[in-house]
C-alpha cells in the first residue's frame, strides 16, 4: 500500500472513532445471567474503536491474579490461535488466520472493516499450521517447538479420537493418523465433512470437540454476516454447530441461531455441551453482550432476527416472528462487544480459588467505546450452572495509550493444571500457574 493510501485509511479510521457514540452503561452491566439491555442506538457511522495492536515491549507481560503467575511458555509463534492438550501433555497450537478472500471489489463497508482489522493485528497472512510445544522437563517452558502439520487451510479446532486426529479447517474436517509422541504428521489428511466455506467467508474460524464416548464431532459455523446483510441464502449450515457421526459419516445441525459460536467444552457435572457465542455489532457500545450458554439439540438461539431470546432486531427484513418465539435465552452474557471466543472448564485447574467454573478468553472489542474484553475471566459455577460475578484471572493486555500489547484468544489446561492462553498480538502461548509453583513461577 502507498504512503498516502496508508495515510489516508488510518485517517479513515480515526475519524469514524471520533464520531461514533460513548457506552451509557458499565461494561459490568452486560455480564450476568440477566444483562442490562437498553434500546439499540444505531448511528449513521458504526462506532470504530480499535486498540491499535503494538506487542509487548521487552520483559513484558499481562497480570495474573492475586495468588498467580504468568510466563510464557512458548514465544515467537505466527498468529497463535486454538490449542488443544494431548494426553501425553504434548500441547497443539493452531498458527491461522483469515484465509485469502476472493479478488473481487470491496464495499466502502468490508474495506473499513478489513483496515480495522489490520490496525488490531489481524491483518498477517495465515501460517496454515498446528505446531507442537513440548514441556519436557515440566519446568513450565516449551523446550520443543516444531511445524507438527502444515499447509492446512486456515486451520482451528482440534479433536483427538483413538488414533485419529481431526481438524476444522475454514472450509472442511479433515483427519491423520495420529501417533502418541510424534513430533510431525507428514501425511495427507482425508476430508471426512464440508463445512461452509467461501467465497464470503465472514465468520472463517471453525471450531470442533469430540463427544465424551468419542463417536462424534461437534463443529462450529458462524454467520457470513453481521445480521443477514449478505442475504439469508448465504446463511445456509451457518450460525449452527453440526454434530458429525463417526460411524455413519452423517452430520446434521444439532443447535442454530448462533451468530458466531467459538468456543467449546463439556460442563463436567451435568455434561452439557457450551459454547460461548460472539453476537451482533452496530446497534451502540452496550449492545448486544456476548455470552456463554449450555447448548440444547434442536435449540434456536435467535439470530440474526433476535438477539438474548427474544428482543427482536428491527434491522432484519423480512421479520421471522414464528422464529423468534422459539428463540431461547443463553445462559450467561459476557459484556457487549467483548469478543469471547475460547472456554475452558476449571475441573482439572490447579489454580487456587478456580477449580469450579469456566475460564473464559475475551479477544477485545473493535465496536465499543470504552474498549471491553481484551482479558481472561473465570466464571464460577455450581451445580452445573454459572453462580456469580466473572473474576479477572488475566489482564494488562491494553497499556495506558489503549494499545494492544496482546489479546487472548483460547485457553486450556495443562497435563500440570496450569492455564495456557494464546495470545495472536503477541505471539505467545502465556501459562498462569499458582504463586507457589517453584520453577514454574520463575520469569
Amino acid at each position: 500500500m502507498s504512503s498516502y493510501r496508508l495515510f489516508l485509511s488510518s485517517l479513515l479510521v480515526l475519524s469514524l472513532s471520533a464520531c461514533s457514540e460513548h457506552a451509557l452503561l458499565p461494561v459490568e452491566a452486560g455480564y450476568g445471567p440477566d444483562p442490562a439491555l437498553p434500546q439499540p442506538n444505531k448511528t449513521l457511522i458504526p462506532t470504530v474503536n480499535v486498540a491499535t495492536a503494538v506487542g509487548w515491549p521487552e520483559n513484558g507481560r499481562p497480570s495474573p491474579a492475586a495468588g498467580l503467575v504468568v510466563h510464557a511458555f512458548a514465544r515467537g509463534l505466527d498468529h497463535p490461535r486454538w490449542l488443544y492438550v494431548l494426553p501425553n501433555g504434548d500441547v497443539l497450537v493452531a498458527e491461522t488466520n483469515a484465509p485469502p478472500k476472493p479478488g473481487k471489489k470491496k464495499s466502502i463497508k468490508s474495506w473499513f472493516t478489513d483496515k480495522a482489522m489490520e490496525r488490531a493485528g489481524a491483518g498477517v497472512p495465515s501460517a496454515n499450521r498446528i505446531s507442537l510445544l513440548r514441556d519436557s522437563d515440566r519446568d513450565g517452558v516449551a523446550d520443543v517447538q516444531t511445524p507438527f502439520l502444515e499447509n492446512l487451510n486456515s486451520p482451528f479446532g482440534i479433536a483427538l479420537v483413538g488414533d485419529q486426529l481431526y481438524v476444522a479447517n475454514t472450509d472442511a474436517v479433515v483427519r491423520f493418523p495420529y501417533r502418541a509422541g510424534q513430533t510431525r504428521i507428514n501425511v495427507q489428511g482425508e476430508k471426512v465433512m464440508d463445512l461452509p466455506g467461501g467465497p464470503i467467508n465472514h465468520h472463517w474460524t471453525k471450531n470442533l470437540i469430540a463427544s465424551p464416548d468419542g463417536r462424534k464431532l461437534y463443529v462450529t459455523s458462524g454467520s457470513n454476516s453481521n445480521v443477514g446483510e449478505n442475504g439469508m441464502e448465504n446463511e445456509e449450515g451457518r450460525a449452527a454447530i453440526w454434530e458429525y457421526d463417526l460411524a455413519s459419516g452423517q452430520s446434521r445441525i444439532f443447535a442454530s441461531g448462533l451468530r458466531n459460536p467459538n468456543g467449546l467444552d463439556w460442563e463436567p457435572h451435568t455434561g452439557a455441551l457450551w459454547t460461548a457465542v460472539n453476537e451482533r455489532d452496530e446497534i451502540g457500545s452496550d449492545l448486544v453482550p456476548d455470552y456463554v450458554t449450555s447448548v440444547q439439540e434442536g435449540g434456536f438461539y435467535g439470530w440474526p432476527y433476535s438477539y438474548y431470546g427474544q428482543h427482536v432486531d428491527a434491522r432484519v427484513t423480512p421479520p421471522r416472528p414464528d422464529l423468534v418465539a422459539k428463540a431461547l435465552v443463553p445462559d450467561y452474557a459476557l459484556g457487549a462487544h467483548t469478543a469471547s471466543l475460547g472456554i475452558s472448564f476449571a475441573e482439572r485447574s490447579a489454580l487456587p480459588r478456580f477449580n469450579e467454573g469456566l475460564f473464559v478468553a475475551q479477544h477485545g472489542s473493535w465496536n465499543r467505546k470504552p474498549h471491553s474484553g481484551y482479558k481472561v475471566i473465570f466464571i464460577p459455577f455450581a451445580n452445573g450452572k454459572p453462580n456469580g460475578q466473572p473474576i479477572d484471572v488475566l489482564t494488562g493486555f491494553l497499556n495506558e495509550k489503549q494499545e494492544a500489547m496482546g489479546r487472548p484468544v483460547d485457553v486450556a489446561l495443562d497435563s500440570q493444571g496450569a492455564l495456557l492462553v494464546t495470545d495472536d498480538v503477541g505471539n505467545t502461548v502465556w501459562r498462569v500457574s499458582p504463586q507457589t509453583g517453584g520453577a514454574a513461577a520463575s520469569p
